[in-house]
């Protein structure tokens, strides 16, 4: 199937309205699509905000006709009055908009125990309302709104043919670059499409795409929160079908990797791809291992071809392989070089696979590949390194 990337984000589809705007360090933004049928994946941290309790109160009716997100505070930890003013986002997008208020999701990031200021976020909502439009500029600004310590807005969007012939779209806006760890992220992400599908049909099609995507990514170590994804279907083009698993798969991976690349304080992005393994979830539990590793991280931000650090993540990441048939590769635009084959490891100082080893690590994008050699199954994983402004950052967050 030929998946074709086109401008526009969440607005590539068409009938959906967008808006953002900015005052300071708080933002609002805004996603119209009236009575679409919607379904959400929401963080599974006990520690829930206040906007994810009710959001997902909202998707239990299978259609949302809004989404209202703002920055610079999580309203988590608040108690009643942050109940009180995730209802009052509803309540002032639903009156802006003249739609029913208990079918508009509420989405937060930002500083957590925080009461919102609630009078600042109402006046941001009626400005993004009154700048409304269907336009690759109104995606941007949504985008760009719901930043916090991201440092480039995150937007994409595909075209694609279903197995019927008709021609479908998915185009989606993401926040996220620290606290990002399986299960999600500090990470907001919103998904629109025109495939026809029921609520539960888009549920499903959401959880295998975050399973192998936003769940595979790693900054920190640390999950949110606030974590939400949410997709809303204007059901005006063909059925769901595989087509659309693999292009909403696509779309979501490229968000993935955006914010990789723009994990708080990092200066370079890496992919671990863990193949051959025993099982499905041997895979994944190593691909996740490596990525997560503070020492990999770490070897990552000083261009250290480190493999031992690699493999002794591999390691005690649970998964089952013999450390004697073990293989590592490094890549990036400046070649290919095996560090590891089956146990032997060939990077040794002097050798010409460690001067080129050093060289990839050097680079801004790295890909490692771990085959364990123990079955037939892979997985991949995304990460960042872990960098001095990564600590400065986050020492000065509330500060």
């Amino acid at each position: 199937m030929k998946i074709r990337f086109i401008e526009g984000g969440v607005c590539a589809v068409d009938g959906v309205l967008a808006a953002g705007c900015r005052e300071g360090k708080y933002g609002v933004g805004l996603i119209v699509t009236r009575k679409a049928t919607a379904a959400g994946v929401l963080t599974s941290n006990r520690v829930r905000a206040e906007p994810v309790k009710l959001t997902e109160k909202v998707l239990e009716g299978g259609r949302i006709s809004a989404i209202v997100a703002n920055s610079g505070n999580a309203n988590c930890f608040t108690g009643r009055d942050g109940m009180d003013d995730a209802l009052r986002m509803a309540r002032v997008t639903a009156e802006s908009l003249q739609v029913d208020a208990g079918e508009v999701a509420v989405a937060s990031t930002g500083v957590i125990g925080r009461r919102m200021p609630i009078r600042k976020i109402e006046s941001l909502i009626r400005m993004a309302a009154d700048q409304l439009e269907n336009s690759p500029e109104a995606s941007g600004n949504l985008a760009s709104a719901i930043m916090t310590t991201d440092t480039f807005p995150k937007e994409v969007a595909v075209e694609f043919q279903l197995e019927g012939g008709e021609t479908a779209r998915i185009g989606a806006v993401a926040k996220g670059s620290g606290m990002i760890a399986p299960n999600m992220a500090t990470m907001l992400s919103f998904i629109t499409t025109d495939v026809d599908a029921s609520p539960s049909e888009l549920r499903e099609a959401l959880r295998r795409a975050v399973d192998d995507t936003f769940n595979m990514l790693i900054v920190d170590g640390d999950e949110s929160t606030n974590d939400m994804v949410i997709m809303a279907s204007t059901c005006k083009s063909g059925r769901i079908d595989e087509n659309f698993t693999e292009a909403l798969g696509v779309v979501c991976r490229e968000l993935a990797r955006m914010m990789a690349r723009d994990g708080e304080g990092a200066t370079k992005s890496f992919q671990v791809d863990v193949v051959n393994a025993r099982t499905r979830e041997d895979a994944r539990r190593a691909a996740r291992a490596i990525a997560g590793s503070s020492l990999v991280k770490t070897a990552i931000f000083g261009a250290d071809p480190n493999w031992g650090r690699i493999v002794a993540a591999a390691g005690y990441s649970g998964a089952e392989f013999d450390p004697d048939r073990i293989s590592v590769t490094l890549e990036s635009e400046n070649g290919s070089v095996g560090i590891v084959e089956e146990g032997d490891v060939l990077a040794f100082e002097g050798k010409p696979e460690l001067e080129l080893a050093e060289r990839i690590m050097g680079d801004d994008e790295i890909r490692i590949t771990v085959d364990l050699n123990a079955g037939s199954e892979s997985a991949t994983a995304y990460g960042c390194d872990l960098t001095y402004d990564y600590v400065r950052i986050n020492a000065e967050y509330t500060t």
